[in-house]
Order: C-alpha cells, then sequence, then structure tokens
C-alpha cells in the first residue's frame, strides 16, 4: 500500500526543483540576437487605458516567441497595467521558453521572490524608485534567487546607478511623470553608460530604424510593448518588423 503522504513530499522536492532550476539568460539571449528585441505583454498603461484587454497570456507571448522575439517582457502589475504574476505562470505553461522580465515596480524581496515563483528569468528595477542602497541590496537578493536583474534609469541623474554593474542596463524613454516618450533619451545617454554594458532601450520604438540607429550607439536590447499589443496580432505585427530589420 502506497504512503500518500510520502509520494506528496517527493512531488513537491520535484516543483521544488524545477523552481531552482536554472533560468534561460535575458543578458545572452539578447547578446546571441540578430534583433534583440524584447516583446513585452501589456495589456493597459496608465495614460492609454487598455490596449488589449482581451490579451491572453496563453497566446501572444508564445507567439511572440514563435515570431522571433529574444526574450519577453511581462507586465504583472494589476491596478495600473491589468496584469497578474499568473501571467507568466500560464505563459510558460503555453510552451515559452525564452527568458521573461519580470515587469513590476519592484520595492521589497517578497516581490523577488514571486517572481521566481512564477517562472520569471529575470526582473526590473527602477532608479526613480529605490535608492543605491535599495537596489544593491534587491540585486543581490535576485542574484541570490538566479534572477538577473534589468536596472532601469531615465535621465542623467540616475546614470550613477550603472556604477552597481547590474546583468543589464536600460534606458527608459518614457518620462515617468507624464508617461510622454521621446526615444532620443536613449541616443543622450547610452555614451555616459559603462562599454562593457549590455545597454536596452525601452519605450517608444516603431520604427526598424530606429532599432538600427541604437544599434549603432550600442545598444543590443529593444524592449516594445505597445507597437505590438495595439495590433489585432501581435505575434504577426512583431514578424511583420523582424522581416523589415
Amino acid at each position: 500500500m502506497r504512503d500518500i503522504l510520502q509520494e506528496i513530499v517527493a512531488h513537491k522536492r520535484e516543483e521544488l526543483e524545477r523552481m531552482r532550476a536554472k533560468k534561460p539568460s535575458l543578458r545572452q539571449a539578447l547578446l546571441q540576437s540578430p534583433t534583440g528585441i524584447i516583446a513585452e505583454f501589456k495589456r493597459k498603461s496608465p495614460s492609454k487605458g487598455w490596449i488589449k484587454e482581451e490579451g491572453r497570456p496563453d497566446i501572444i507571448p508564445l507567439s511572440y516567441q514563435q515570431n522571433g522575439a529574444a526574450a519577453l517582457s511581462i507586465l504583472t502589475d494589476k491596478d495600473y497595467f491589468g496584469g497578474h504574476d499568473d501571467f507568466i505562470r500560464t505563459a510558460r505553461q503555453s510552451g515559452v521558453t525564452i527568458p521573461i522580465l519580470y515587469k513590476n515596480f519592484v520595492i521589497d524581496e517578497m516581490q523577488l521572490y514571486e517572481a521566481v515563483l512564477c517562472g520569471a528569468s529575470a526582473v526590473l528595477l527602477i532608479a526613480a524608485c529605490l535608492t543605491k542602497e535599495e537596489v544593491q541590496t534587491l540585486m543581490d537578493k535576485a542574484h541570490e534567487l538566479g534572477l538577473e536583474v534589468l536596472l532601469e534609469m531615465h535621465d542623467e541623474r540616475e546614470l550613477e546607478y550603472a556604477e552597481l554593474h547590474p546583468d543589464l542596463c536600460g534606458i527608459n524613454n518614457r518620462n515617468l511623470g507624464s508617461f510622454v516618450t521621446n526615444v532620443e533619451n536613449s541616443f543622450r545617454l547610452a555614451e555616459r553608460l559603462p562599454k562593457a554594458a549590455v545597454k536596452v532601450s525601452e519605450s517608444g520604438i516603431s520604427n526598424p530604424q530606429t532599432i538600427r540607429e541604437l544599434r549603432e550607439a550600442g545598444f543590443r536590447g529593444f524592449l516594445i510593448g505597445e507597437n505590438f499589443m495595439k495590433a489585432p496580432d501581435p505575434g504577426l505585427a512583431l514578424s511583420d518588423f523582424i522581416r523589415q530589420l
């Protein structure tokens, strides 16, 4: 007669091993990708309202992967972006194997555990939300948990955070107060970042030519969400965009 408790505990150990298993590297994916596109699953924004309220995490992220995304970004903030941690879990269950960035406003270590549990490969830390000491503490814990860190900066004052040597340095082209985007922000700040940094340009990218120019400026990653999500078929929109590259 089988021991149900032992069976449950054995299964639980297998679950924990899967959680601890090394996740695909966002940094390496961008360095090896010919496009460097991080396709974002974002159903809503504070400035635009619903972009794709019916967007399904079991369909769109996998379609992004099938259509050439180097990695994914999935919004998990519920109130302002219509997201949820389960969206990453659902994407993984649907067959997504490429790196996934846990995109939220991370201000506490507890959120790092949430990122691990839902299957993320990396987390976003936003300089505008945190002191350098807080970023260092969160980054150390993220690395301890097997997560990479994309550290986002958006003006000259925040560039000193790059001294912390995150796995990836992001430049947000969106003004965090007005939410207006301007890609010139990436070009303006790129040369001020460490040369060895893996640079990611975030938001406001809608033209393949912009990616070509950003690559010449030293960027290896390009986070694009709204441009794809507002299309009837986000995965097809990504495919067409890559074809133009």
